[in-house]
């Protein structure tokens, strides 16, 4: 699935889930809007190392009047996709299956878990994480358990700095769904740069392989 790719990033640096604030535009983050018009729902996503089962990174996409995906520390990055202090917008199916894949390879799969959610609860859960700020190293799955804490339906998320804990504890939610992504691709991501951002920036259509 590889070829699916347009990200910009190479080499990726999983492992480590700055705090380096990003704040793109409004005219961009208006014109980035999607709303999926599926039920309202809450999917975290948990990157999990194909050798030793431990767990590497947790991120949240957060499907309301828009669908936006909250990547704490995160390396993903999309041209199409502006984002604000770890908050991305504009995530269509195709830029969800780009998020996957980007962290689906050999040496790590991706567990992704999805509860039905309110409206309500879908909004108060994006203004928690737009109001959140820029996610320092290693704090990701602190952070997303943090915005999960507390809110109606996830009270018995605690804080925790452990992507599998966090894992564990939104598996016991009611109406919880899974599904599992592998990806033989090798880790060093040889052929996802299909385009340079200098090429971007001139107008040149990315191409993919």
């Amino acid at each position: 699935m590889r070829r699916l790719l347009i990200c910009l990033f190479l080499p990726l640096l999983l492992a480590a889930c700055g705090a380096e604030p990003v704040w793109a535009p409004d005219d961009a983050v208006a014109r980035a809007v999607y709303s999926s018009k599926a039920p309202p729902s809450i999917t975290l996503f948990t990157v999990i190392s194909t050798d030793t089962g431990s767990g590497a990174h947790s991120a949240l996409i957060i499907d309301g009047v828009q669908r936006v995906l909250f990547d704490p520390a995160g390396t993903w990055y999309h041209p199409f996709v502006p984002e604000r202090n770890d908050v991305h917008y504009g995530i269509t199916d195709q830029m969800r299956v780009f998020y996957i894949d980007y962290h689906a390879r050999e040496t790590y799969w991706v567990l992704e878990q999805t509860v039905p959610v309110s409206l309500e609860v879908a909004e108060v859960l994006r203004a928690r994480v737009e109001a959140y700020g820029a996610v320092p190293k290693a704090f990701c799955s602190n952070s997303v358990s943090t915005i999960l804490g507390g809110v109606p339906g996830f009270e018995n998320v605690n804080t925790t700095m452990f992507p599998k804990a966090l894992s564990r504890a939104f598996g016991e939610l009611p109406g919880v769904t899974r599904a599992e992504h592998y990806d033989g691709d090798p880790d060093d991501n040889s052929g996802v740069l299909m385009v340079t951002p200098a090429e971007l920036r001139a107008g040149v259509t990315p191409t993919l392989g």
